[in-house]
């Protein structure tokens, strides 16, 4: 007769197969937790909305060539500057 001996659970490799997954998942957290902790945030640390708005207000400032053709060409036979068309007024 063929006899099987009981050989503990560790002896198995679909138990680790099964436990590696979940632990690579935790070793994974465990790194990107420190690494979020570790490095500062530059859209936190930096002014980046400030500049932002410094940007925007240049954008807002722009000459009348660099509006649209197709506004620009829309609206050159009504007279209306495409200053106005943007909102800009100087």
């Amino acid at each position: 007769m063929n006899k099987r001996v009981a050989q503990p659970w560790w002896k198995f490799g679909h138990v680790w197969l099964v436990i590696s997954g979940p632990a690579v998942v935790v070793v994974a957290s465990f790194i990107t937790l420190y690494l979020a902790i570790s490095t500062p945030d530059p859209l936190v640390t930096d002014d980046y909305y400030r500049k932002g708005i410094e940007i925007n207000k240049t954008l807002g400032a722009a000459d009348s060539n660099l509006a649209p053709a197709l506004q620009a060409r829309n609206h050159a036979q009504t007279g209306v500057s495409p200053k106005k068309i943007f909102g800009v007024e100087r």
